[in-house]
């Protein structure tokens, strides 16, 4: 049976949750390819952040945590942890 989306006639907004997810791959000085509303914690660590004045900040984190933040990177210097992105 296909399934059916009852909620496909209205607008998403910025609390609407999340419809995909992506797989983050730190690298220095690079901008994700898109940037997600929020990252979640996949495996604990830290992760380095960056945001959009290009200010860089190490968070440790929890596996099963969510970083309520819309990153604009995240470094691989210094990221020890496994974080995804949802769209």
């Amino acid at each position: 049976m296909p399934q059916t989306d009852p909620f496909s006639s209205q607008s998403r907004g910025l609390t609407s949750p999340a419809t995909e997810h992506f797989l983050i791959v730190p690298a220095d000085g690079t901008d994700l390819p898109l940037r997600p509303r929020v990252l979640r914690v996949v495996v604990s660590g830290d992760v380095v952040i960056r945001d959009a004045n290009n200010e860089v900040i190490t968070y440790p984190v929890a596996a099963g945590e969510t970083l309520q933040f819309s990153a604009v990177g995240v470094e691989a210097t210094g990221t020890t942890a496994t974080v995804v992105g949802w769209l």
